[in-house]
């Protein structure tokens, strides 16, 4: 006899009920744009906040940590990179950064700046940034680019802390599960900001979401979530069906008045204007989606010799900081999914609200579908 669809509520899933959330629902972290109110938004609503802290100093991961607990009680997610540079990094010279700086420096010129005096890199430690999420006992460590080492996650287990490690290629999410995380994303190629790949190179990962997530699904034990393209309650639904125990969604929420992004930033997602979006390693050293405008050609040209991440990164913010004060969009760093023209809500309470009434009239049904479908293959 099939299931009622009422048998399970639609929001109740192995990965809600882990994280003690009470729908599927997680912002993904924003590459810089990220802010305490919004993670606190979408906690208090009832999905999972995130505030990704990969550039940021442990005493200033301390405090954003402490910010966040002010605002809400409800779980919420830091998020952080493995691997925070890549190799060189510490040994590219003055000669390489002048190389890369050239092509640049005619639009920090004319936006007013100087162009910015080499200086030698110092590096972050992840091991010093996790020291101090597992000290605060975050309620959520996700992060990317890699595989904490085992005494961190060991240590994230005692502390009753979720771990949620990114997935681009099954090869990945299968290591993931190995090593012993809790959730996989499995993040799709859409998906706005960096490619977190780190068993092959990110552009031998490249796989789309809806291919990338019923191959992980099928081949873990643990909750998956889905991410990459991601923007209304459509592609929800879809991944629900796909097997998902949540999704994770960022360029919608990177349009909210609640998000971090420049003014006309915002409004570019909002009003249907980021529609071009490409992978480039120009903007940082590592491959990420962004919109195709003036500054995008530029970093991706031949013209551009890219430095090793973070050196790249670091670079460019130069011009991209020059050009958000003088409100040129044209030559900022304007990171969006392939999927951003979807986005309408510049208020992210509103976002979640009409997407979980969306859901609550067609998951429910998706959802035992899907259950049934697992069930006739096992």
């Amino acid at each position: 006899m099939a299931p009622h669809i009422t048998d399970t509520p639609w929001n109740v899933t192995p990965l809600t009920e882990r994280l003690g959330i009470h729908y599927p629902i997680i912002q993904g972290a924003l590459g810089g744009f990220d802010t305490r109110p919004l993670a606190a938004t979408v906690s208090d609503f009832g999905g999972l906040g995130s505030f990704g802290a990969l550039g940021l100093a442990p005493d200033a991961i301390k405090a954003v940590i402490a910010d966040i607990r002010a605002l809400t009680s409800k779980p919420f997610a830091i998020n952080l990179w493995v691997s925070t540079q890549d190799e060189g990094a510490f040994e590219s010279g003055p000669e390489a950064f002048a190389r890369s700086l050239r092509p640049l420096t005619p639009y920090v010129e004319e936006l007013g700046g100087a162009p910015p005096a080499f200086k030698a890199f110092d590096g972050v430690s992840f091991e010093a940034q996790a020291r101090v999420l597992l000290d605060a006992k975050v309620p959520v460590f996700s992060f990317i680019f890699g595989i904490p080492p085992r005494e961190i996650l060991n240590e994230c287990r005692k502390q009753g802390i979720v771990t949620v490690g990114g997935a681009t290629t099954p090869e990945e999410a299968s290591a993931l599960e190995q090593a012993g995380v809790d959730a996989i994303v499995a993040s799709g190629f859409e998906a706005g900001g960096h490619r977190g790949s780190f068993l092959r190179p990110s552009e031998e990962s490249l796989f789309g979401t809806f291919s990338l997530l019923p191959q992980i699904v099928d081949r873990v034990s643990i909750p998956v979530i889905a991410a990459g393209g991601i923007a209304d309650s459509r592609g929800a639904a879809a991944a629900l069906a796909l097997g998902a125990s949540a999704v994770q969604i960022g360029t919608a929420f990177l349009g909210s008045e609640q998000g971090g992004a420049a003014p006309v930033h915002r409004e570019l997602i909002l009003q249907g204007k980021a529609g071009r979006t490409a992978l480039s390693t120009g903007f940082t050293g590592r491959l990420a989606r962004a919109v195709q405008n003036q500054l995008f050609e530029l970093v991706s040209s031949n013209e551009m010799v890219v430095l090793p991440y973070p050196l790249q990164r670091a670079l460019v913010k130069n011009l991209t900081t020059l050009a958000e004060k003088a409100g040129r969009p044209e030559l900022m760093q304007l990171w969006a999914g392939q999927s951003a023209s979807l986005s309408r809500y510049p208020d992210a309470r509103a976002f979640l609200d009409q997407l979980v009434a969306d859901l609550a009239l067609i998951a429910p049904a998706i959802s035992v579908w899907s259950k049934a479908m697992r069930r006739g293959q096992s």
